[in-house]
This record gives structure tokens, sequence and C-alpha cells, in this order.
């Protein structure tokens, strides 16, 4: 494969990381600017959710939006076997496994990350739940 991205370059690791950590404690607080702000300001963004299909960012920010204290409670959760990977120096994905400790259920996630002039993106994210 000729011009293929340099893999995993650890400063852009750490960057998505960050990214990622940073919307996660967005979920566990149910921040929403900070959720929001984790998303490409796009109508080509997309998110699959356990029970929606979101499409474009307003879409996205508005389900934030409208989420109740009590729907964010349930969905309070542990993170395990995540995993980020890069591709060159502004494209990465995120993938996590995750328990949801009300619950036990167990789900997965998955996140593509794209750099852009206001920082890292997620351009396109997965949310399901194992077993369902």
């Amino acid at each position: 494969m000729t011009n293929a991205p340099e893999i995993n370059i650890p400063e852009v690791v750490a960057e998505v990381r960050a990214a990622f950590e940073r919307y996660d404690r967005g979920l566990v607080e149910n921040d929403v600017p900070v959720l929001n702000d984790s998303f490409w300001d796009s109508a080509q963004t997309l998110r699959y959710g356990v029970t929606e299909n979101l499409y474009g960012y307003a879409e996205i920010s508005g389900f934030r939006a409208a989420r109740t204290p009590a729907q964010h409670q349930a969905r309070a959760r542990r993170l395990e076997n995540t995993r980020i990977t890069s591709f060159g120096r502004d494209f990465a994905v995120a993938n996590t496994e995750y328990a949801i400790l009300a619950s036990g259920q167990r789900g997965r996630q998955s996140q593509t990350w794209a750099r852009m002039p206001e920082g890292w993106k997620v351009v396109a994210a997965h949310v399901s739940l194992l077993g369902v």
C-alpha cells in the first residue's frame, strides 16, 4: 500500500484520548455543552444510538437537550476495553465496551474522530447494547 498513513502516532493518540475522556466526563456529568462541543457541527454528522438514529448536528444536540436527568442517571456506566487508533494526524477511531451501573447491562460504543480547525470532533458514532 503506497502512501499509507502512519498508525498510532503517540501524540495524536494522546490528543484523541483526551478528547474521548472529555466527552465521557460530559456523559457522566450530563454536561450538554461539552457533549455538543464534542461533535462536528455539520449536517453530515451522525449518531446511531441504542433507540435512535440521529442525522446531523441539530438532531444530535436536540436529543441531548431533551434528555431528562432520570434518563441520564439510568445510563451511568463503567468503561472497559477502550481502544483508540489513529490514522495519520487527522483521523482516529475510538471503541469501548461499557457496563451500565444500575443494571449491569453491557454495551459498546464506537466513534470516528476527525481533526477540524476547532479541534478533534466526533463525525460519526454508534452506541448499542449487547444481548438486546
